[in-house]
């Protein structure tokens, strides 16, 4: 976990030496927080080891996103970032992206290149009666919003949605406009 966060940056100070020391359990603190993991209690438990793992497994260069502002979705490690003129301007953060549901509603997240067809400050969906916030459609009835559950239970997942935390939704929401280009590329595990 130290060696992970000491790569990323911008958590505090970690001296990578296999002690857990406070200042570490600072900066894991600080990682639970930004990335809405329960408990933030400082220790890098699974979900907190798992997360870290995903983010720096995240490669921008699978994207292809060119020079223009463009949203990439890496279905295979849940993650999400924003890029343009070939830099990441934002993330990558975590994900929950869609598959097969019991309900029968849901269905895998597709990959493919999209762009935003349709902006909605909040968004009332009849089929699931509730508001989706910072909504931005991809196609369909799949867009970026703002989870309305927590977003690490991975046994759960949207209805082909891409879930963000609510800093991701409204950072999104800020620098997305209709006709920016969408990447999404890999496979979600289990579907």
């Amino acid at each position: 976990m130290e060696q992970m966060l000491a790569a990323m940056g911008g958590f505090g100070t970690v001296k990578v030496d296999g002690q857990q020391s406070d200042a570490d359990c600072a900066a894991i603190k600080k990682f639970q927080e930004r990335f809405g993991l329960r408990p933030v209690d400082g220790n890098p438990g699974p979900a907190t080891h798992d997360v870290a793992k995903r983010l720096r497994a995240s490669d921008p260069a699978q994207c292809n996103a060119g020079s223009a502002l463009t949203a990439c979705i890496d279905l295979t490690h849940q993650t999400t970032w924003l890029m343009k003129d070939g830099k990441v301007i934002h993330g990558p953060t975590v994900t929950r992206t869609g598959f097969d549901h019991p309900d029968g509603m849901g269905a895998p997240t597709p990959s493919g290149s999209f762009k935003i067809i349709e902006r909605q400050r909040s968004n009332w969906t009849e089929s699931f009666k509730v508001y989706l916030h910072y909504w931005q459609r991809i196609m369909d009835n799949n867009g970026f919003h703002e989870t309305t559950t927590y977003i690490h239970d991975m046994s759960n997942g949207s209805h082909g949605c891409v879930n963000l935390l609510h800093s991701d939704a409204v950072a999104y929401w800020e620098t997305i406009k209709v006709g920016t280009p969408v990447k999404i590329f890999g496979r979600r595990p289990g579907t």
